[in-house]
């Protein structure tokens, strides 16, 4: 047995900037400052001025580079500034994290309002779309670079009461697929990710039997961090993904796998039926 010793992945954006959309909090705040840790100068979209100036003023504190731009992923004005800015200030962009997200409250279909649906179309699929329109063209003048896209299981396979979610989810899924296909040749490499339940603000708020329920909801038996979502940004974005496009990355403690019950049979064991 090999004794050497091994170190951890710690891919080096050192010179390149990351792009992160949707960067205000959760997942997208964590992402922006794991870029900004890998040596990326980041720059950070978001609705909320000051939440995303709060979070480039931490990654600031903490030795990074980080230029906050309030940005409205659905206007494709905004979009197009925001990667416009990006250029200007640091010369290029190498990669990018399309993170925003909208919709209604859950809901049976028929009783969803349709604005409610439309904004989650517009920020999910529209602010997709123009995200990598903006930064693929940026891209191409540098030779090339990396999409990451937010999904969700939810894209994988429908949920109860979530129309508008979900239909968003798929789509960026589906758009992600094309513009992998169109730009695989060109040095720009699109993927997915799609993430089960994270224990983010979202989740914080509904209450530990909220959390305790979601982690129920996975074979792992537990909610995932936003790290772990980060970490595997990170990854697809860095050189070690270079042959990977096009791909949806569940993370998801093992949901789409399939079904795993709670009680499993043992051999030498009486079957007992799961309750849940």
């Amino acid at each position: 047995m090999s004794t050497t010793a091994t170190t951890p992945f710690q891919p080096s954006f050192a010179g390149k900037v990351a792009l992160v959309a949707g960067a205000s909090r959760g997942i997208g705040a964590v992402t922006a400052r794991a870029f900004a840790q890998a040596g990326a100068a980041v720059v950070l979209a978001a609705r909320d001025q000051q939440a995303v100036r709060e979070v480039a003023d931490r990654i600031r504190a903490e030795g990074g580079q980080a230029l906050p731009v309030p940005t409205d992923v659905g206007d494709a004005a905004s979009v197009e500034q925001l990667v416009r800015e990006a250029v200007s200030t640091f010369g290029r962009l190498d990669a990018a994290f399309n993170n925003a997200t909208d919709g209604p409250m859950p809901a049976p279909l028929a009783e969803i309002d349709p604005e409610g649906f439309d904004r989650a179309i517009r920020t999910n699929i529209r602010g997709t779309f123009l995200g990598m329109k903006y930064q693929i063209q940026a891209m191409l003048r540098t030779g090339g670079g990396a999409i990451v896209n937010m999904a969700s299981v939810g894209g994988v396979q429908a949920a109860a009461n979530l129309a508008g979610y979900v239909a968003g989810k798929a789509g960026i899924i589906g758009l992600t697929k094309v513009a992998a296909l169109d730009y695989a040749d060109q040095g720009i490499r699109v993927n997915v990710v799609a993430p089960g339940p994270i224990l983010t603000h979202h989740l914080e708020r509904a209450g530990e039997e909220a959390q305790r329920q979601a982690g129920l909801s996975t074979p792992m038996r537990r909610v995932g961090q936003s790290e772990e979502v980060a970490a595997a940004v990170i990854w697809l974005c860095s050189d070690q993904a270079s042959f990977i496009t096009g791909a949806t990355l569940p993370i998801d403690g093992g949901q789409t796998a399939g079904f795993k019950p709670r009680q499993m049979y043992r051999p030498g064991q009486p079957m007992k039926a799961d309750a849940s």
